[in-house]
């Protein structure tokens, strides 16, 4: 059973970056599709941002494509969400997940951080 932990959210202005990490708990992380989600107050949970094992295909969802990037590195353990042009809507906590597959639902996921809160005041 993998374990992830998030880090790297924090509070930031309009515009600005951040760059969030997710470090597996072992080396089975390779085997994982990884994916970025988040929560803001009152929504649901909602897909942001997907990688496949190797690194070299991605999905984003429509509302932060060319401004966050998603990547990892397989020999540290680690994916992570590169977040450029932050706006107030990018609110919530993050969290990054693992799947045995390409998806988009939060029900495919088994394994999950215990999310990163990150604020972006207008």
């Amino acid at each position: 059973q993998v374990q992830l932990v998030e880090s790297g959210g924090g509070l930031v202005r309009a515009g600005g970056s951040l760059r969030l990490s997710c470090v597996a708990s072992d080396r089975t992380f390779r085997r994982y599709f990884m994916g970025w989600f988040r929560q803001a107050s009152g929504k649901e949970r909602e897909f942001v941002a997907g990688i496949r094992l190797n690194g070299l295909t991605t999905y984003y969802v429509d509302n932060v494509k060319g401004r966050f990037t998603i990547s990892r590195d397989n020999a540290k353990n680690t994916v992570y969400l590169q977040m450029n042009s932050l706006k107030p809507e990018d609110t919530a906590v993050y969290s990054c997940a693992a799947s045995d597959g390409y998806s988009t639902s939060r029900l495919d996921y088994a394994y999950w951080g215990q999310g990163t809160q990150v604020t972006v005041s207008s």
